[in-house]
């Protein structure tokens, strides 16, 4: 008996298992996790709620759930979270029938909805902007950028993907036929169906030290199917990706928006809280910030903070409905936060999510998709120091070895995070299509008529935009370009083109080449030989004389000054990795006045031809870590933080080819570009110059103007082209883009999304007596300042329907009666496309 009580436990556990699992094997279990349908981010703390039962729970802090049931309910589940549209799951025969088991995984995804009804603060004491302040205050514990350095390893991932998939259209469209198998691709699991059609992959090693300011950069892989592009790898690095949400303001493409915790936050958001949570023994609270005011640089969002450190442990901020950004839908950023330690926050991940609609809201679109992950954080530590120490300047992004060359065996073993099914299917698709000649043969095509270049084999014709055009002088002149692109030679390339003047039946032609020794820092060779017009001051001008569109906007009654230039250029660049370059320049010019301009014969004083010039030029040049973007043999600026200076040195030889002018010039300038959140952008220029020596027109300075209705930002927009000479001059053109300004106060035009600008342009000038006896005689005058300042100032409207712009320019200064020629008000319009 004794025995039998001792086994008696034992027993009734062994048959409470046993009935437990029969029930077990009974339970229905209803699981599954809740997305943001945008950003494809998890939800944590979700409310659900079961309408007729009313039982309710939370989401996890993953954002998954789990309900379990005896028998399946005929109920209706419903979700929501603050910023939401409330979900409702109908748990009825549609959705057990479909699944016919026990268990079935439900994947919920939420739409957005405002935050606007949200926040609504009536109470004495507010909590929300309490919770802020405690943020502000402790920002300089939290902030990664609090530490003197750190280290990690940065993986980098970019989606690109087409939504608004209307596949039954797109299947009758024939020029796509070759390409039918990409729609196989379509996924369908949203509300608006996507087709995912490239991604990008970077693995890199990322130093920062605060004191002094160093960064660097190691990419260790770079997964670019299709773009070999290295100025385009490093920037999907992680030196030009880095977002700081505990900054003061916030960079969303070329704007800078206003920080939920930036210490002057609660002039621009409200702040509600809204829930408490406890995760891993951690209370965190939920806060959500709306803005004050409409059309103001701010975001949507919410966050969730540590009620001990006041850290971030996860932050969403949405672009608001009134944002003044174009082609943008939806924009969300996210950041997310771990502990190192007991008492450290670091970033571990941040994503960006974006959906683009160029063509209109119900129109095909593009959503890009960037996530970037944090691991093997390091900080406070002499190894980084010994890293940067490398460093010759103080921020430098670099490959290592064969990263731009990585095996799929590379990728499978060091990202982050394994790959979708929806990415593992864009790079079979991407390698598809690379072999595939019609995809080649329409990318040309579209690159022709974006770029107007097209490339035949190892050669390449246009711009088609200057193949015809049409002039008083030449009549009707048509122009073929010829050049070579890469697959001639990779560091060679060739151009040449030949035009026909109907009017005046002469043949033009130019030839030039450049000769790339070196890339970075770059070192190259170019020369240049051409007999054509030349179109004046076109380092001025933003659209040039000699095409098809340039006729259109000339404003009436003022002619056409046409100069024949024949030239021979020979110059040789050579930079150094600081930003300092240095371009040396031989130069040959012969002019020779064609039609409304003084003509040669009045400038003949004795023996050679007075329009004959060789000059020998250094031009000194500093960008400190300026950037580019680069193709196989040019590459375009895309700017500094810091001032670019300008200095050029040119003189004069005679009897060199011809020469018969002896002269000096000078020429500075320094210009840049300034962020001035939240006050918008400014661009300002001073630049001066003097030319020593008694010369013809063409060797002394003519002040840029602008003869047409499209404005020109390095143009006086009231001045005309050939109207104002002079040897010395001094110059400053200056603008500032204050963004939505004015117009964020009026309903339409806050709809529209207007921005506002205004700028200034300011010139003096002087002639000296014998510059102005020598070129002005009766066949033409030129008008001179005297030493005084001429002056322009504008505003406008920029933004109307996302790409035009009109400026309303004044004439100021010179003043008085003797100047009655002088424009003193015009309109000028122009196109660009900006976010």
């Amino acid at each position: 008996m004794l025995a039998l009580k001792r086994c008696l436990p034992y027993v009734s556990f062994l048959i409470l298992l046993f009935v437990s699992s029969g029930i077990h094997a009974q339970t229905k279990v209803l699981s599954g996790i809740i997305l943001d349908i945008q950003s494809g981010e998890r939800v944590p703390f979700a409310s659900m709620r079961l309408v007729k039962n009313g039982y309710g729970k939370l989401s996890d802090s993953a954002g998954g759930f789990t309900f379990r049931f005896e028998q399946w309910p005929r109920d209706t589940l419903q979700i929501s979270y603050v910023g939401f549209q409330t979900f409702s799951l109908v748990l009825g025969d549609s959705l057990y029938n479909r699944k016919k088991n026990d268990t079935i995984f439900v994947v919920i995804n939420l739409l957005r909805a405002n935050y606007i009804n949200e926040v609504v603060v009536s109470r004495k004491v507010d909590f929300g902007l309490l919770l802020w302040r405690k943020i502000v205050k402790h920002k300089e514990f939290n902030d990664r950028y609090r530490f003197q350095n750190f280290s990690y390893e940065l993986y980098n991932k970019l989606e690109l993907d087409l939504n608004k998939i209307n596949r039954d259209r797109m299947e009758n469209v024939k020029l796509l036929k070759p390409f039918a198998f990409i729609l196989n691709n379509i996924d369908s699991s949203e509300s608006n169906p996507f087709l995912p059609i490239y991604i990008t992959e970077t693995l890199s090693d990322y130093y920062y030290e605060r004191d002094p300011l160093r960064r660097r950069e190691e990419i260790k892989g770079s997964k670019t199917v299709g773009l070999n592009n290295e100025s385009v790898s490093k920037y999907l690095g992680g030196m030009e990706q880095n977002i700081d949400f505990y900054n003061n303001f916030i960079p969303v493409f070329d704007k800078r928006f206003a920080s939920p915790l930036s210490n002057n936050g609660d002039y621009y958001y409200r702040y509600k809280i809204v829930d408490t949570q406890y995760v891993n023994s951690r209370r965190l609270l939920h806060l959500i910030f709306t803005p004050k005011r409409k059309g103001e640089n701010t975001f949507e969002g919410d966050c969730w903070v540590h009620d001990t450190s006041f850290a971030i442990q996860k932050m969403t901020l949405r672009l608001g409905p009134s944002a003044n950004v174009n082609f943008v839908e939806e924009l969300t950023l996210i950041e997310e936060f771990s502990l190192l330690n007991d008492t450290t926050w670091f970033l571990s991940k941040d994503k960006f999510v974006v959906s683009l609609a160029a063509l209109g809201k119900n129109r095909l679109g593009l959503i890009g998709r960037k996530t970037t992950t944090y691991k093997n954080i390091v900080y406070n530590d002499s190894s980084v120091t010994r890293v940067l120490d490398k460093n010759k300047l103080p921020e430098e992004v670099l490959f290592t070895g064969n990263a731009r060359e990585r095996s799929d065996s590379f990728w499978l073993r060091y990202r982050h995070e394994e790959l979708s099914k929806d990415e593992k299917a864009i790079y079979k698709m991407m390698d598809t299509l690379i072999k595939m000649p019609a995809f080649h043969a329409y990318a040309n095509a579209l690159n022709f008529i974006g770029t107007g270049y097209l490339d035949i084999g190892n050669y390449e014709i246009g711009p088609w935009y200057n193949w015809i055009y049409s002039n008083e002088l030449q009549g009707l002149r048509l122009r073929f370009d010829l050049g070579t692109n890469k697959g001639f030679n990779k560091n060679l390339t060739l151009h040449g083109y030949l035009a026909y003047g109907f009017g005046d039946q002469v043949w033009h032609w130019e030839g030039d080449g450049l000769y790339i020794f070196k890339r970075n820092p770059r070192m190259s060779l170019y020369a240049m030989f051409r007999q054509d017009l030349d179109y004046g001051q076109q380092y001025y001008d933003e659209i040039t004389s000699d095409n098809i569109f340039a006729l259109a906007v000339r404003k009436p009654g003022i002619p056409i000054k046409f100069i024949n230039l024949t030239e021979q250029k020979l110059e040789w660049f050579k930079e150094w990795i600081n930003g300092f370059s240095f371009t040396f320049t031989a130069d040959h010019k012969v002019y020779n006045p064609e039609l409304n301009l003084a003509p040669m014969s009045d400038f003949v004083k004795g023996p050679g031809n007075p329009m004959n010039g060789f000059e020998m030029s250094i031009n000194l040049r500093f960008a400190f870590l300026e950037k580019f973007f680069e193709t196989t043999f040019y590459r375009t600026s895309l700017g500094s933080e810091y001032p670019i200076i300008d200095v050029k040195y040119t003189h004069g030889f005679p009897g060199v080819l011809g020469s018969t002018l002896t002269y000096n010039k000078l020429y500075v300038s320094i210009s840049d570009y300034v962020k001035v959140p939240p006050l918008g952008t400014i661009y300002y220029n001073l630049f001066g110059g003097k030319t020593t020596g008694i010369q013809p027109y063409p060797f002394l300075n003519v002040a840029p103007g602008n003869e047409t209705y499209y404005y020109n930002k390095y143009a006086f927009s009231l001045m005309n082209k050939y109207e104002y000479l002079q040897d010395q001059f001094l110059g400053f053109n200056y603008e500032h883009h204050i963004g939505s300004g004015i117009f964020r106060f009026v309903p339409l035009t806050r709809k529209l999304k207007f921005r506002q600008f205004y700028n200034v342009k300011l010139l003096w000038g002087h002639l000296s007596p014998a510059n102005e006896a020598y070129n002005n005689n009766p066949d033409y005058t030129f008008k001179s300042l005297n030493g005084q300042t001429y002056m322009e100032v504008g505003t406008g409207v920029d933004n109307i329907f996302r790409f035009f712009r009109v400026d309303f320019i004044w004439h100021i200064l010179p003043t008085g009666q003797d100047l009655s020629y002088i424009q003193k008000f015009g309109v000028f319009g122009s196109f660009r496309v900006s976010f």
